[in-house]
């Protein structure tokens, strides 16, 4: 699991927004019925993905917790903008 709590967590919110909008969609009066159908289908694909992605999460947690895994670190080194690592031309 190369998941991070924080990683997680950022893609079950862009999926509470697709599927906000989603069902949005599936309110809407101005579209056909065919529509409406389609983007229920899609709502609950969404759903199930996001469900997914939380007992994923919940199950990280729980080996966070226990100790039978630790959380991941990644550290970040940039080497734009430092003088450093600038190739001379």
């Amino acid at each position: 699991m190369a998941e991070t709590i924080g990683s997680l967590t950022d893609k079950i919110i862009i999926f509470e927004l697709k599927k906000f909008h989603m069902r949005e969609e599936t309110l809407r009066k101005n579209v056909s019925p065919q529509h409406i159908k389609e983007c229920r289908h899609k709502l609950a694909i969404l759903t199930w993905q996001r469900d997914d992605l939380v007992k994923e999460m919940n199950e990280l947690i729980r080996k966070n917790f226990s100790g039978r895994q630790l959380p991941k670190l990644y550290r970040q080194f940039k080497m734009y903008n430092d003088p450093k690592y600038k190739k001379g031309i």
